[in-house]
């Protein structure tokens, strides 16, 4: 019997990449999963693996800075799998590097609805559903970036919207603990995914901040991993062995940024 057997998981940002990678792992372990992305081919694909491979998986569309995106989307989880158990809020973007100077407003905004008000979104319309099941988990990717590490030049969107989720996580934490709703974050280091080339550097290098390890990181894979290795965190997060871990950010990146 799996770890998640029975359970229902909702997964934004499940098409590709770190969302992907947890889509699966909750599938292998028994979860029925619900893929909400803005990707339809790469989500069917997804869907397609876990099928293939004997598990339980839908794909629904989802902007997750859009509440009516949401709301539909955490709806139609429930209407098709009977419940809700697992939320995975992970949906984001690194969205425009540059000097704060130049920095548009409009950039701003977009990376902090996405990866911000999306984590809000998708936690605010699910908690109702994961108290009718009298309990349930809540994870939040979050980063390294703008809660351990500041050394990213030009970031200040992402890492401020990274350091907002896990604050975030922690009010919600102590919120929902009477009805049984753990919440916790999750917060990558260097993680092999395409999320970089998606990522707009613009005048970074006039920033000037610089860190260099001429002998290399003595972090673990010198600090680089791979999706499944956030999933495999994430799944100890959702299942019963993580029943008495909430409001904790847990660092997936090797120690890495213990040198930063």
């Amino acid at each position: 019997m799996g770890m998640l057997e029975g359970k229902v998981a909702f997964v934004t940002g499940g098409a590709s990449g770190i969302g992907a990678g947890t889509a699966r792992r909750f599938a292998e372990e028994g979860a029925q999963v619900m893929i909400a992305d803005v990707q339809p081919q790469e989500g069917a694909r997804v869907q397609g693996e876990i099928v293939a491979a004997g598990g339980q998986a839908a794909y629904v569309d989802c902007d997750v800075s859009d509440p009516q995106a949401v709301r539909a989307a955490v709806e139609a989880t429930v209407s098709q799998f009977g419940g809700l158990d697992v939320v995975f809020a992970n949906a984001g973007i690194n969205g425009v590097w540059a000097p704060i100077d130049e920095l548009q407003p409009e950039e701003w905004d977009r990376t902090l609805d996405i990866n911000l008000k999306g984590t809000y979104l998708t936690v605010h319309f699910a908690v109702p559903h994961l108290k009718a099941r009298g309990g349930g988990s809540i994870i939040i990717t979050s980063s390294v970036n703008g809660n351990r590490t500041f050394s990213s030049p030009g970031a200040s969107a992402y890492s401020t919207s990274k350091a907002g989720q896990v604050a975030f996580m922690k009010m919600i934490a102590l919120e929902l603990g009477r009805h049984g709703i753990r919440c916790n974050a999750v917060c990558p280091g260097l993680i092999h995914t395409n999320i970089e080339e998606r990522t707009e550097h613009r005048n970074t290098e006039e920033i000037g901040i610089e860190v260099e390890l001429p002998q290399g990181s003595p972090a673990l894979n010198e600090g680089e991993g791979d999706p499944v290795d956030v999933a495999d965190t994430c799944l100890f997060l959702a299942s019963n062995l993580g029943r008495h871990v909430s409001g904790v950010e847990i660092y997936v990146d090797g120690g890495a940024s213990l040198l930063r």
